[in-house]
Order: structure tokens, then sequence, then C-alpha cells
């Protein structure tokens, strides 16, 4: 199927409006994306920045009457010509991203496969990956970051609590790395589904992963038994999440904390200080990996 899309260069203080717009204008979608390469890093409670140039799509079907639709914007917006209507050819977006993911190395022994691709050494630890909706392919420096711990460590017959498992790539990779038991903890319960489908896809019974979200696992099956804790999520939530993480490790434990950048390393290795201390055990584009062990 072919699209019209109809994109607007706008500021923070009129993308609201113009979203609105062009929802009410019969958009089926609507994506708000930075126009100036302007990073922008984790935001604070209740705040929802956007960039100083920001660019909004909207997203309509090709029999869409375009002049119908662009006389629901401001007058302004249509002088400035800060607009443009586009035809948008279908493609097999699914297939395009196929194409573009290949199997990658983390440490030693562990290879991260597409499902959909024959593992390039059968020997290797391999997890066979499909990602569905749920972060967490290996692609990101924080991922890769925790699976190369991971490789590191003798798993060999220890319980791991994931806190914020994404696609379960993290547990399902420490149970074929040699872990006996994993739980996996997400907000989301899409991301339930795909790690379940995926330690499905590698062979994990899932007696040996359970998956709850947050509160909804039997706190004291798992207090103070968990021979790794990992956390890859943000800054925020991994201070906020501190004596949930560190009640679920047992003694000698180890916490590998990832989801943050290395300006934000100092201040989360301070507010772990009094209880455990860690330090950078890797780092790769500006994103770093905490570990520590408890001492008793």
């Amino acid at each position: 199927m072919t699209w019209v899309q109809l994109r607007l260069d706008t500021d923070p203080a009129s993308a609201g409006e113009l979203e609105d717009l062009l929802l009410a204008s019969g958009a089926v979608a609507v994506t708000l994306e930075d126009n100036a390469d302007q990073p922008v890093l984790e935001p604070g409670v209740g705040e929802t920045p956007l960039w100083n140039q920001t660019r909004l799509t909207g997203l309509y079907p090709a029999d869409a009457d375009m002049g119908e639709v662009l006389g629901y914007l401001p007058e302004d917006v249509l002088a400035q010509g800060s607009y443009r209507v586009e035809i948008l050819e279908d493609r097999d977006w699914e297939r395009e991203w196929i194409q573009h993911y290949q199997p990658m190395q983390f440490g030693s022994r562990l290879w991260v496969c597409p499902s959909w691709l024959e593992p390039p050494e059968p020997n290797a630890v391999n997890l066979l990956l499909d990602p569905g909706l749920a972060f967490g392919t290996g692609t990101h420096p924080t991922t890769a970051l925790c699976l190369a711990e991971l490789d590191s460590m003798d798993l060999t017959g220890l319980t791991l609590v994931d806190y914020g498992c994404g696609s379960g790539i993290l547990a399902v990779a420490a149970l074929k790395l040699g872990a006996a038991h994993a739980l996996g903890v997400d907000n989301d319960p899409q991301a339930l589904i795909a790690s379940r489908d995926n330690a499905t896809r590698n062979g994990i019974a899932d007696a040996q992963f359970e998956l709850a979200l947050p509160g909804q696992y039997a706190m004291p099956d798992w207090q103070g038994r968990s021979g790794v804790v990992i956390a890859n999520i943000l800054a925020g939530p991994l201070m906020e999440l501190s004596a949930t993480l560190l009640e679920l490790l047992a003694p000698k434990g180890t916490l590998l904390l990832s989801g943050l950048l290395d300006t934000q390393a100092p201040a989360m290795i301070a507010h772990y200080a009094p209880h455990i201390a860690l330090h950078i055990a890797g780092q790769h584009e500006g994103w770093v990996c905490l570990r520590g062990q408890l001492t008793q």
C-alpha cells in the first residue's frame, strides 16, 4: 500500500498543537523527531523534552485529500512554507530490518543470532533472538556491555535476576551460559511475552525462567538468593530501585548496572557506595556498565 506523509518543521512550543491538528485531519500516525542533531538525554520526572528544532510527520492513506488536510494547519505555518507533502512507497519494513541484523559475538563464548539465520559457530553458546516489540537485541552498547560481562563470568548453577528484562536477552544468555534459574521483571507486558518467546526458542523451560511484572513475583523466594542481579535500564530508575535490587542479591552476589552514560557513573557509584562498591567494568560509545560484589 502507498502512503502520503506530511512533514512539518516547528519548535517545541508548537509541536503539541500541531500534533493534535494532524491527528484531527485524519493522520493514522504522527511521529516527532530531531531536526538538528540535538541529543535529548534522560528526562526528569514528569518532563517530556523535545528538540529545539522538531519535525512532525503525519502519515495518511494514499487517497487522503491533502488539500483538505492542509486546511487544518494555521495560516502562519502555511505562509512559512515549513511543510512538505511526500509520497511514501510501501516497503516490507520487517524484511528491511531482518536484512540488517546479523549475528554478533560477545566475549569468547557467546553469540547472539537472529532466529532466521544459521549460527556462524554451531559449537559456540548461541542465543537465537527475535526481539519482537521489546527492547534488547545486543546492538545497543548497554546490552552489549552486559552480555560481555556475563560471558566473562562463571554462571554455573547460579540464580539470576534481570530487572527490566525487555526481550529477555540477558537472562536467556545467562541461562545458556550455565545459570540454573532466572527471574525476568518488566513493567511492559509485551516484554514478558517477548522474553517467554525467546526463552522457548532457545530451549529454556518455563520452570527455569520466571517472568513477572514488578511486585508480582514472590519476593521471599528471591530475596537474598540471586548470585547475579542485572538491571539495564536508566539512571533514575536504577537509583529508585536500589533497595529492591540489593535485596535480591545473595551474599557475595554480583550486581551489574547498565543503561548509564559515563557522566552518570560517579553519582551512581556514590549512591550505592554504602551497600556495595561498584566500578566501571566496561565502557563503549559513552555508555558504561557498573559491576560490584557484596562483601558478605
